[in-house]
């Protein structure tokens, strides 16, 4: 028999050949049975799975409807940032925020078990008052709670205010005010002076303290300042230093 019938004619195929000289693009008995089957299989578990109810339940996973926020650690002095998932107003899942450039992504063991305490049912999400005296605490609105405060701030800085005071210290002048002259004005300087105690106005406030949180953002903690100084408070710390 002539050898030149049991195999394909190169010339005569289209594309590329394999090793037994046929064309790449063909068939082969294999993949026909791979695609009976695989065929067969896909019918089987159609009649036997709702493509509809799956599609439907698969839809409630997605992230599209999750909305993501950043935000800090409130354990510690640190900064770290963390990014929140959020599905209609209910906490989903809390990582490390990996753009930001204090943990890059990074977590302690504390700011890992933050989803927990966020989560908890023990969670106080409305403010609480024990009046005087009493053995139980209440629940209060957020209005009542921040008109309590204010009433409290004014009547106690009212109480303790403090507007001048004696001290024993040189007094500090200044040279060309900054308004007539930027470029001749002189720096501050103590001026000579007799010695014994003056009175000085200080406007303060000795009885208020303010106290900041890890979890505060740069501005903030602007804002923060502004207003413990115009309320006259001397004392602003922060928690980490305690």
């Amino acid at each position: 028999m002539d050898e030149s019938l049991k195999a394909p004619n190169p010339q005569l195929s289209e594309g590329p050949l394999d090793e037994s000289g046929r064309p790449k693009s063909a068939v082969s008995r294999r993949d026909l049975f791979k695609l009976t089957l695989g065929g067969g299989a896909g019918l089987a578990l159609g009649g036997l799975l709702d493509v509809s109810a799956v599609r439907a339940a698969t839809r409630d996973l997605k992230l599209s409807e999750v909305s993501e926020y950043t935000t800090s650690c409130n354990f510690c002095s640190c900064g770290c940032g963390m990014i929140a998932a959020v599905r209609d107003g209910k906490l989903l899942t809390m990582e490390g925020d990996y753009d930001h450039i204090v943990n890059r992504g990074s977590l302690c063991v504390k700011g890992i078990s933050m989803f927990a305490t966020h989560t908890s049912p023990r969670r106080l999400t409305t403010p609480r008052y024990r009046a005087p005296g009493s053995d139980h605490w209440e629940d209060i609105s957020w209005d009542d709670a921040i008109a309590r405060v204010a009433q409290k701030v004014r009547k106690t800085r009212d109480a303790t205010w403090i507007a001048t005071e004696e001290v024993d210290a040189p007094r500090l002048v200044g040279g060309t005010p900054a308004a007539l002259d930027p470029r001749r004005e002189n720096p501050p300087r103590f001026a000579p002076q007799e010695p014994g105690k003056r009175e000085v106005p200080v406007n303060r406030t000795d009885a208020i303290g303010f106290m900041g949180g890890a979890q505060n953002t740069n501005e903030e903690c602007y804002l923060f300042q502004k207003a413990a100084r115009l309320l006259g408070l001397s004392y602003v710390e922060h928690q980490a230093r305690l």
